[in-house]
């Protein structure tokens, strides 16, 4: 969330004092009524399906309104994400030094912000952000201020009750990759237009038109509505490098305007691209990626207020710095803070990003992308397969030598390999049997940069020596492992495993 220097967040508070002074509604499981009417322009609701107590369908939800959601609910509005911002996050989540100061994880705060509640208040040992009677926020629900709801992340309603998310993407993906994360985690959005009485195409005329959806890809090519993703899991987007920069030069370069616009991060990645080459720099070290913030950041601080950055913004707009790193030498303010190494008792976020990023095992490239709806059975002989976004109908068999990756899909139908080189199933969703035996290098099932997956069937690892990673997967049939060298590992994060777990898989 966009924060001013003062801690306090910039973007909606004066707009949301009138909401709070008139009693803002909470929509979800454990709310009562919403009052009966007409959402914003042409989010008509009907009176009869909102009247009542109790839960209530998602079109009733008006703009202000506060809804309990779960993060497997939420649809994006963009198809990019900076990784690099992500792992930052990821790091800390998974790290006890906010503990050993004596503090609290930094992804109580995180959620309590972004739950409208202010910051974390008490956390018990073992308290999990999927369990929030586990841990307190400073702000009660129900005593909210202007303030704590302009912290919050926000959603349109759309055609059906969909939700789609429009703000908060980095930082929901975050949660849902954590330690304790899943789709069942529970999270408040603050609802910003209600518009499920239009039509599907009205609807993405209706957000386009109102700049509420990012149609660019990673490398800033126009995307079709029909690209994004439909889900949350950092498998489903993808990395948008000079977004993690633009990340990165927060307060160094640039400082959020108390009237931001959408996606004004993304608006500065634009004007960067033509600026200075992120494929120059090595953004697995410290030192290159330091000295590409700088360069940016200068870049961004040196141009005049009424430049025209991106879509007709000026820099004043985006929030243009007045001096560079406000006006202090590179040996002090946010660029200094941003540089200190992990050894320092306060890392800098760029070092909690590189050492969670070097955690991250790398898929292989493609030799062969599948995509789009494909029926019948798919034998991979050689080269790389990659199946990115696919509906694969059919059995998939791997052979020796070969490798499969499998991202953001669905499978109807067994996967069988046996000696291949790779196997990598993120974000997906499997029915039938997936049997992996003698592979030679990695296999990644969940993990580090792997959203975890959803399996319907049995998982058999047998005898792979390159390293297997099953985390925090959903497994509805037997786990069963043996011969693993090294064993499997779940990065920390368990499997929820409707079925026995036998062997090495026992414990993960």
């Amino acid at each position: 969330m966009n924060r001013s220097s003062t801690g306090l967040p910039r973007r909606g508070a004066r707009l949301l004092a009138g909401v709070l002074a008139a009693g803002t509604v909470v929509v979800g499981a454990s709310t009562g009524a919403v009052a009966a009417g007409t959402g914003s322009a042409g989010g008509a609701v009907g009176s009869g399906a909102c009247a009542g107590s109790g839960p209530l369908p998602r079109s009733c939800a008006q703009p202000g309104d506060l809804i309990d959601v779960t993060l497997g609910e939420l649809h994006p509005t963009q198809a990019v994400l900076g990784f690099d911002q992500v792992f930052y996050k990821l790091g800390r989540y998974g790290s006890d030094r906010d503990e050993a100061a004596g503090g609290f994880n930094k992804r109580f705060d995180d959620w309590c912000e972004t739950n409208g509640q202010g910051e974390a208040a008490s956390v018990r040992p073992g308290a999990r952000l999927d369990d929030p009677a586990s841990f307190t926020c400073t702000v009660k629900l129900g005593q909210e201020t202007p303030e704590s709801v302009a912290a919050m992340k926000t959603a349109v309603v759309g055609p059906g009750g969909k939700l789609y998310l429009t703000d908060g993407h980095h930082t929901l993906t975050s949660f849902l990759e954590g330690p304790d994360g899943s789709t069942r985690l529970p999270i408040r959005l603050r609802v910003t237009d209600n518009l499920s009485s239009l039509s599907t195409a009205a609807f993405w005329q209706r957000m386009t038109a109102e700049k509420k959806v990012w149609l660019r890809d990673e490398k800033n090519r126009p995307l079709a509505v029909d690209q994004l993703p439909d889900r949350l899991g950092i498998s489903n987007f993808r990395d948008d490098a000079y977004r993690s920069l633009v990340y990165f030069t927060r307060d160094i370069g640039y400082e959020v305007p108390d009237d931001a616009s959408e996606f004004l991060e993304f608006s500065w990645g634009s004007w960067l691209r033509g600026k200075h080459d992120t494929a120059a720099y090595d953004l697995t070290s410290p030192g290159p990626y330091l000295d590409l913030v700088k360069s940016a950041s200068k870049s961004m601080a040196a141009l005049a207020p009424d430049a025209v950055v991106d879509d007709g913004k000026t820099a004043a707009q985006l929030g243009r710095i007045a001096e560079w790193n406000g006006g202090k030498k590179e040996t002090g303010g946010e660029f200094a803070k941003l540089g200190k190494p992990l050894t320092d008792t306060k890392p800098g976020k760029l070092a909690e990003a590189l050492a969670y990023k070097a955690r991250v095992v790398r898929a292989p490239a493609c030799t062969a992308t599948v995509t789009g709806v494909r029926t019948g059975p798919l034998t991979v002989t050689d080269g790389v397969t990659c199946a990115d976004r696919a509906a694969l109908r059919g059995p998939v068999t791997v052979r020796a030598g070969a490798a499969l990756v499998l991202t953001g899909s669905t499978l109807q139908g067994p996967v069988q390999s046996d000696r291949a080189a790779a196997i990598h199933v993120c974000g997906s969703e499997v029915t039938g049997p997936l049997a992996i035996s003698r592979t030679s290098g990695p296999v990644r099932l969940g993990g580090p940069g792997c959203t975890a997956n959803s399996v319907t069937g049995a998982v058999v690892l047998t005898g792979n020596t390159g390293g297997v990673l099953l985390a925090a997967n959903k497994v509805t049939g037997p786990v069963a492992c043996s011969g693993n060298l090294p064993a499997p590992d779940n990065a920390g994060r368990a499997n929820t495993v409707h079925g026995p777990r036998t062997g090495e898989c026992a414990g993960v």
